[in-house]
Parts: C-alpha cells; sequence; structure tokens
C-alpha cells in the first residue's frame, strides 16, 4: 500500500486513472444498454477500439 507523503503530494499513476475512467465508461454504457450484455461491436464502440486501430495503421 502506498500512503502519500505528509504535506499533500500525490503520485497519480495515469495509466490507472485512464483505467478507471474507461471501466466507468462501460459500466454507464451497460446500465442504459436494452439488452442484457453489450455486444463486442459496442465494447469496441464504447472503447473507441477503432479509432486507436485507425492511429496504428501504417502511413499515419
Amino acid at each position: 500500500m502506498h500512503v502519500a507523503p505528509v504535506g499533500g503530494t500525490a503520485v497519480q499513476d495515469h495509466v490507472a486513472l485512464a483505467e478507471i475512467e474507461l471501466c466507468g465508461e462501460l459500466i454507464i454504457a451497460a446500465s442504459a444498454a436494452d439488452e442484457d450484455r453489450l455486444s463486442l461491436e459496442s465494447i469496441d464502440e464504447v472503447l473507441r477500439v477503432a479509432e486507436e486501430r485507425g492511429n496504428d495503421s501504417p502511413g499515419t
């Protein structure tokens, strides 16, 4: 367990914060969905997978 030093200086883990934000977006999408489960396409859309793949393609 990491405890922030006295004086209010906190260490931020940007990767963990991004993962928490994505989890929150998935929870919101799942709660708003009409079906019991999100489809793989819906999950990809929420996580912006296609955008990331487009940015990784050669020539960009």
